[in-house]
């Protein structure tokens, strides 16, 4: 799936699901650290004691591999020029056990939903609208997919710039430029924003 350029990302972006086949992609994105302090985009997936037990060891890597391995859905890599360059994380989300357990974003019905809880853009290609091309793409495959509504819990910063490591959720303006509306407030930093295809 191929999404149109942007004006300041000189070409074409084009993702795909996580799979055997890309995972390689995937390790080389997220590198050594495992995209942030080792965690392999597990925090989402795990309790506390679990996903600290996972820093070590590659546990959360493992972990991360085990779930691709099984063909579970993980999320989407965003490809420019052959580089895996962007990572979001896209699932059921019951397969989020983090979020079955918020206080703060609880569900607000018993609809079947598909959770966005994380992004991650490789460091040399930020702030250059990868993230709203990505978002648009997400959307894009949920239609494919007949996924009917997507959630997320971005960040809303209250003032000034965010450092890059806090902007792991997302930013409420990119997901309301790829459509996303908020649905809930009780957290006014983080509201809960859906799509509906």
């Amino acid at each position: 799936m191929e999404m149109k350029k942007n004006k300041q990302l000189p070409g074409t972006l084009t993702v795909e699901p996580l799979g055997r086949k890309n995972w390689t992609d995937f390790v080389h994105l997220f590198g050594s650290r495992g995209a942030c302090g080792n965690c392999w985009c597990m925090y989402p997936r795990l309790k506390n004691q679990e996903f600290e037990q996972g820093k070590k060891n590659q546990g959360n890597k493992k972990a991360m591999k085990k779930i691709v391995w099984a063909g579970k859905p993980a999320g989407l890599l965003g490809f420019f020029e052959g580089r895996a360059i962007a990572w979001c994380a896209f699932a059921p989300r019951q397969d989020f056990s983090r979020l079955e357990r918020s206080r703060i974003h609880k569900r607000i019905d018993d609809l079947p939903v598909w959770s966005i809880p994380c992004l991650f853009i490789a460091r040399d290609f930020r702030k250059k609208g990868v993230s709203n091309l990505l978002l648009r793409a997400v959307t894009k495959y949920a239609r494919e997919k007949k996924i009917k509504i997507l959630e997320a819990y971005p960040l809303d910063p209250a003032r000034g710039k965010l450092p890059d490591a806090f902007a792991w959720h997302g930013l409420v303006r990119s997901f309301a430029a790829a459509g996303f509306v908020v649905v809930d407030r009780t957290s006014k930093n983080r509201p809960m924003v859906r799509y509906y295809s």
